[in-house]
């Protein structure tokens, strides 16, 4: 997530009876905070995200007003859900669970073992502890020949990899993942398009890269807590949803200068990749990726460079390419706004300047490896498919047709990305 905007998420659990109206009091909403200051707000304890737009109930407009500003409210957090989505699969209408997404990629390696191979490239952070915990999983789906689908930089065939929730509350993104790897396997044979992808690219997707935060926010059913960072409880007293550590300020490239308050939203950990989930993710695009960027922080990727990196975030209607650490345009500025507006001609999505987000991922990539690297926040901020918790019916509706056209431009360009 990036902290291009403003939106404070309410401290503690997110939940009331969906049988009875809730009490005034405890029911979040979506605040418009006019004239908010995102390090202000962010340096007092809120969670600062998309479009001055402030999460919580009354109290949290109280602290608001005290502070002098006037939000205004704007939307529901949760959203209606249609009674006969209540008992499907998963929580909240429809969202799949950890567990439904290791079935997933087990169901489909099974099925599509020509096209497919499933890879546990890490642990959580509760994992690493004996209490539970789950393994961080990567599919590779090509159609495979000799020395593809490797753990190992010098592949054969280009890469694009796409990563989703690592921040747990941000549901659109996992399904998403899902949603990808279901058109690529079944429509290689039989979709043109696809099927000549397969052939001549690798396509890696981790759907889960937090699989306890999302645990935690799934616990909440119908009304999902809003855990954003992982499971990590070192030493802190914070309460449900706000422990753990956020895993997109955690990477080691310019790492520091993010939160520091040990119960902040966007808390960047003790130290550079101190999270296991981190250790793990930088490990697997290291093992994708050969280093094609020079040291120095001016120094260009080559035209030639292959690959493309995309983490799936939400919300805001964005394409963001690094750098987050600075506002200075990258040395591939150009290179990568040009093909972020090609991904943008299929979603319709602006692509922005991130800043101002240290130790994020998509600079880890870029910054160490030279890939073309991008944020892809998904939708926008209120209504039925608005906000971190939009209708699940929104997948199919919105979120999917919008950006399977994008996924694909960004996969084809990772031969040659920097390319016009």
């Amino acid at each position: 997530m990036s902290a291009v905007a403003a939106a404070v998420v309410l401290t503690g659990v997110l939940a009331w009876p969906t049988t009875a109206a809730p009490a005034a009091d405890s029911t979040p909403y979506l605040w418009r905070v006019p004239g908010a200051s995102e390090r202000v707000l962010t340096h007092a304890g809120f969670d600062v995200d998309h479009g001055a737009l402030v999460v919580g109930d009354q109290g949290v407009a109280d602290r608001l007003r005290g502070l002098g500003y006037q939000p205004e409210k704007v939307d529901t957090v949760y959203k209606p859900l249609p009674q006969q989505r209540l008992a499907v699969q998963g929580f909240y209408g429809g969202y799949h669970t950890v567990a439904e997404h290791e079935k997933h990629l087990t169901d489909v390696a099974a099925a599509f073992p020509a096209l497919t191979q499933v890879f546990d490239i890490g642990d959580s952070w509760k994992k690493t502890r004996g209490s539970g915990g789950h393994d961080i999983r990567a599919i590779c789906v090509t159609k495979k020949q000799a020395g593809d689908c490797a753990l190992n930089p010098n592949s054969p065939k280009p890469r694009m990899a796409m990563m989703a929730q690592i921040h747990a509350r941000e549901l659109s993104t996992g399904e998403l993942a899902w949603k990808w790897i279901d058109y690529l396997t079944k429509g290689y044979g039989s979709d043109a398009e696809v099927t000549s992808l397969l052939d001549t690219t690798e396509l890696w997707v981790v759907p889960i890269v937090n699989p306890d935060g999302v645990d935690i926010v799934a616990s909440g059913g119908n009304q999902p807590l809003m855990q954003r960072k992982n499971a990590d409880n070192t030493g802190a007293s914070c309460g449900t949803p706000n422990y753990g550590v956020d895993l997109n300020r955690n990477s080691t490239f310019k790492w520091g200068g993010a939160g520091t308050s040990r119960c902040g939203e966007t808390y960047q950990g003790p130290s550079a990749g101190s999270e296991p989930e981190t250790k793990a993710m930088e490990a697997f695009f290291k093992s994708l990726f050969p280093d094609q960027r020079g040291p120095g922080d001016t120094d260009p990727a080559p035209v030639t460079t292959k690959g493309v990196m995309l983490t799936l975030h939400s919300y805001g209607n964005e394409i963001m390419p690094p750098w987050g650490w600075t506002w200075d345009p990258n040395p591939n500025a150009a290179g990568l706004k040009a093909l972020g507006q090609k991904m943008a001609v299929s979603n319709g999505y602006t692509v922005i300047a991130e800043g101002d987000t240290t130790g994020t991922t998509d600079d880890f990539t870029y910054g160490n490896m030279g890939v073309a690297s991008y944020t892809i926040e998904v939708g926008g901020s209120s209504g039925s498919c608005g906000g971190f918790f939009p209708q699940y019916s929104c997948m199919d509706s919105l979120f999917w047709p919008k950006n399977k056209g994008a996924f694909l431009t960004a996969a084809k360009a990772a031969k040659a990305p920097y390319a016009s």
